[in-house]
């Protein structure tokens, strides 16, 4: 059976190169006799791929040296709760922006623990948009500022990082990160599940600047507490060894591909080319307002139920597999990742094309 172009929104699809290199090691990694699955995670084959995972990741990121990468489990979810418990150290207080179902997921978490205000929101407009918001609007008091710079369920997405003063900004960039540059030093803590750009699901990476650790109070878990992480290296227990790796390999694969840059001017022509046809098309629209399109997640509908579904079932006869919106909003949706290639994104246009031509 040949590969399909899986437009799923995690996991997602890995580049084809990394999964090649993957099969090799399977078996026998590097002479070891043993699988990559296999190996101590205290042994000296996996010191190396963690720590060359690590350094990879520095340099396509350009993470400064005062902040701290660490690979853990537990999903963005788990850091919906990890990040206030180990950053409310003062006031207790934290202002969120809400912008889509991830969002309204880490306020509710947070609530457990201190004071949560909303500061700005898109909800009365279906979370469509991205709200406004600027630093006069923080409470002076917050030990951080919280966004979701994302949004994988509505396609929205932050296209500029906003400025949060000395207020330490943390971010849940678990779809859209390394699709494009950022400046890491604008942020306290980024965090992000693996399976969109990184790797396979069961891997967390979490970004956070070194005097925001070792602060968590005597309650706090040992596991959930990033001074237990950050002290031995991601290495405290047994961590998700196989992710750790292939993630490895993802980083290799996008550095040989010229690195985030590269990456997001590709991704960039992607998403052109889908929005393109999206707004010249009389079938297909779009929901999202354009400027707070996300060039990761593209939904778009058709205005009937009966047609969406008849698209989504042609569209997976033709290779283009988990094309259904998210049951909570319908429609299509389009995740267009960094191992998406052009070609995938051009025949989706293609069949939208025919589809439309077949039932105008």
């Amino acid at each position: 059976m040949s590969r399909v172009y899986n437009f799923s929104a995690g996991p997602s699809m890995l580049p084809l190169p990394v999964l090649e290199k993957a099969q090799q090691d399977l078996l026998n990694y590097k002479g070891s006799g043993m699988s990559v699955m296999e190996l101590s995670h205290r042994s000296a084959e996996f010191t190396e791929v963690i720590t060359e995972a690590e350094q990879l990741l520095r340099e396509l990121m350009q993470v400064p040296e005062n902040y701290k990468v660490l690979f853990l489990q537990g999903g963005a979810s788990q850091q919906f709760a990890m990040v206030p418990m180990n950053i409310f150290t003062k006031s207790k207080k934290a202002d969120y922006v809400n912008t889509g179902s991830w969002s309204k997921k880490a306020i509710k978490e947070a609530k457990k623990f201190g004071d949560i205000r909303t500061i700005a929101s898109s909800e009365e407009d279906h979370f469509t948009s991205i709200p406004k918001f600027d630093v006069s609007m923080i409470d002076k008091e917050a030990d951080y500022v919280h966004i979701t710079t994302n949004n994988t369920i509505e396609g929205t997405a932050f296209r500029e990082i906003p400025d949060t003063g000395n207020i330490p900004l943390v971010a849940d960039m678990s779809s859209n990160i390394l699709s494009e540059e950022i400046d890491v030093s604008k942020f306290g803590i980024i965090y992000a599940g693996a399976q969109k750009n990184i790797g396979p699901a069961g891997l967390t990476v979490v970004i956070i600047r070194e005097d925001l650790v070792g602060h968590a109070p005597e309650s706090v878990p040992t596991m959930l507490d990033y001074k237990t992480h950050s002290e031995k290296d991601s290495l405290y227990n047994t961590p998700p060894t196989f992710a750790i790796y292939m993630a490895k390999l993802v980083f290799e694969w996008l550095k040989n591909l010229g690195g985030v840059k590269e990456m997001g001017k590709i991704n960039q022509q992607k998403a052109d080319m889908l929005y393109q046809y999206i707004d010249e098309s009389k079938l297909f629209t779009s929901p999202v307002q354009k400027e707070s399109r996300s060039i990761m997640n593209i939904p778009f509908v058709t205005g009937s139920k009966e047609l969406d579904a008849a698209f989504i079932k042609q569209a997976q006869s033709e290779g283009l597999e988990t094309l259904k919106g998210h049951r909570s909003v319908g429609g299509m949706r389009a995740s267009v990742y960094n191992a998406m290639p052009k070609e995938g994104v051009e025949k989706l246009v293609a069949f939208m094309e025919q589809f439309e031509k077949n039932n105008q």
